[in-house]
């Protein structure tokens, strides 16, 4: 039987990445809060931001670039909120800032929440879910390092910035997209070069800004931006709302613009807006005008249309019942970091 056939829980798995944090120095909360936003992540189908980073984690808080006990403080104003993360991993950032932005709604329609000094955030749509499932809209957006190009460029110029939304949708799961301004994210090219498999065309360029289907050439050179311009302007965006509005000092080192081998970098800004939507159009209005569109859009669309976010929330409730298959290669690299610090993968 190989690994790819055994299913694991998601219990198991959380507390198993949760143990492996904690050996790296995690305070025990947080460990279990950044354990199971990835193993969130894998059941919901974002395997490039699933399990396959713990390693990478690992070695970002070995090194110091993630904070293993931060002291998160933030300070606030009307409409809006500035957290100092104080280098916490994105798992534990991320979260926290959807509850004080979702405390602020309390008193107001609308708070953006500028989060300082954050590691990787992972799947940016999980945070979103987090604030939708609660009623509110939510938009979520980090900042990277330079790792986009254009045919030419000299080198990457600008980084690949991904965002995500969250709307509550009545009687159903949320509506969640999530997206990197890049043609695919680094970690599909992560995970080809882990595998010894080419790219597609028109996903990066090399170092001498040539296009390139070699997934290690293209770690060494720059990501190609999704619709050409008009992802270099989202980009732009989320480089002034997630790297400007929640920059510091050190935002500005070259340490906090240089891509890691394995691409999860640390102390990075991002930002979370939340809106309170019974605010603006009313409740029932509100409800009424979103069953309306998206009954629309299925409508138009036939069997095989769906609205982003309800396969994840179907693949989720499916593997929380069932379990989580790994694939091969991710289990025995897991297995191989457990039994390295003496918690072997469960299974």
């Amino acid at each position: 039987m190989t690994s790819r056939t055994i299913l694991r829980t998601a219990d198991q798995l959380t507390h198993w990445t949760a143990a492996i944090f904690e050996a790296c120095g995690v305070a025990s909360g947080h460990a279990h809060e950044a354990a199971a936003g990835l193993v969130r992540s894998e059941l919901r189908g974002y395997r490039t931001h699933g399990l396959t980073r713990v390693p990478s984690y690992v070695e970002r808080l070995r090194a110091g670039d993630f904070n293993p006990r931060p002291r998160m403080s933030h300070r606030a104003f009307p409409g809006g909120i500035v957290l100092d993360a104080d280098g916490a991993m994105g798992q534990v950032a991320a979260p926290h800032a959807v509850r004080l932005g979702l405390q602020a709604l309390e008193h107001s329609a609308s708070v953006l929440v500028a989060v300082q000094s954050c590691g990787h955030l992972g799947a940016l749509g999980l945070p979103a879910l987090q604030a939708a499932e609660t009623g509110a809209f939510c938009m979520v957006g980090q900042r990277t390092p330079p790792m986009l190009g254009m045919e030419g460029f000299a080198r990457p110029a600008l980084g690949h910035n991904p965002i995500a939304f969250g709307c509550p949708l009545p009687g159903a799961a949320p509506i969640v997209f999530d997206v990197a301004c890049s043609v695919a994210a680094r970690g599909h090219i992560l995970l080809a070069a882990r595998a010894g498999k080419p790219i597609p065309e028109g996903w990066a360029l090399d170092a001498d800004g040539q296009p390139t289907t070699d997934a290690r050439r293209a770690l060494e050179g720059s990501l190609l931006p999704m619709g050409g311009h008009k992802g270099i302007g989202i980009a732009m965006m989320v480089e002034c709302l997630a790297g400007a509005m929640a920059a510091t000092a050190d935002s500005l080192s070259p340490e906090r613009n240089t891509v890691s081998g394995a691409g999860a970098v640390g102390r990075q800004g991002g930002f979370v807006w939340l809106v309170k939507p019974e605010a603006f159009a009313g409740q029932q209005l509100f409800a009424d005008y979103m069953a309306q569109w998206t009954g629309n859009y299925l409508a138009a669309g036939g069997a095989d249309a769906r609205l982003p976010g309800h396969r994840g929330d179907l693949l989720e409730r499916e593997g929380r019942q069932h379990g989580i298959a790994l694939p091969d290669a991710l289990a025995r690299e897991l297995d191989t970091l457990g039994q390295a610090l003496g918690i072997p993968l469960p299974g």
